[in-house]
């Protein structure tokens, strides 16, 4: 019989992208002060999978991927997408949005996506948000899956994704020491921390 335990703590990552570069900065900023420290911010770069947000958005989208430093339990993935569209509401022009932020998690097996949409592969956790299963750590890296949105399927996204969980994994090796020598630190905090854009550095850990 197996026996409930409590997950590990996950790392918080998101995909933001605008076709405006300095809302896309002040939604990074804005992600910060609510989430914690950012410890990865990606360079800079097109948008170009698809044309699905042409309309909304405008035809030329930049896009960045970050991570947080704090890692969270797994089932706060829905408060941080109703967290995000709130956000997303304060980046708007005529009802249309001018920034879009899409929240997820890294965990030691896989890559997960917070939606309001269901689907066969996407198990609803509450309040009417779902997990997106986007990539499986098999074999020392993350790979896709038949469902996997093109831009996660990329190769460069993977290998970031991969650095991400290297990252992950020594802090929670870390938070394992930390247990150790303190018994009653449980390692899983969801602080606030002021960070500004101009203390990032891209491209690799902080």
């Amino acid at each position: 019989m197996s026996r409930p335990a409590l997950p590990e703590p996950v790392k918080i990552i998101s995909s933001i992208f605008s076709g405006n570069r300095d809302l896309l900065n002040e939604a990074i900023t804005a992600l910060s002060e609510e989430f914690g420290q950012i410890d990865y911010i990606s360079v800079l770069k097109p948008f170009e999978y698809t044309d699905y947000y042409r309309r909304e958005l405008g035809p030329s989208l930049f896009r960045r991927f970050i991570s947080f430093e704090t890692l969270v339990p797994p089932d706060t993935l829905p408060d941080i997408k109703l967290t995000t569209n709130k956000m997303e509401d304060t980046f708007t022009k005529d009802g249309n949005r001018l920034v879009n932020i899409d929240p997820g998690y890294i965990s030691r097996a896989h890559l997960i996506l917070a939606t309001g949409k269901a689907y066969t592969h996407r198990p609803h956790i509450r309040v009417g948000i779902y997990a997106d299963l986007t990539l499986i750590f098999t074999n020392h890296t993350f790979r896709r899956l038949e469902w996997t949105y093109p831009d996660y399927s990329d190769e460069n996204t993977i290998a970031m994704c991969n650095n991400i969980r290297e990252r992950y994994a020594a802090q929670l090796a870390e938070k394992r020491m930390q247990k150790t020598s303190n018994p009653d630190s449980s390692g899983q905090t969801h602080h606030k921390q002021d960070t500004t854009l101009s203390c990032l550095t891209e491209e690799k850990n902080l």
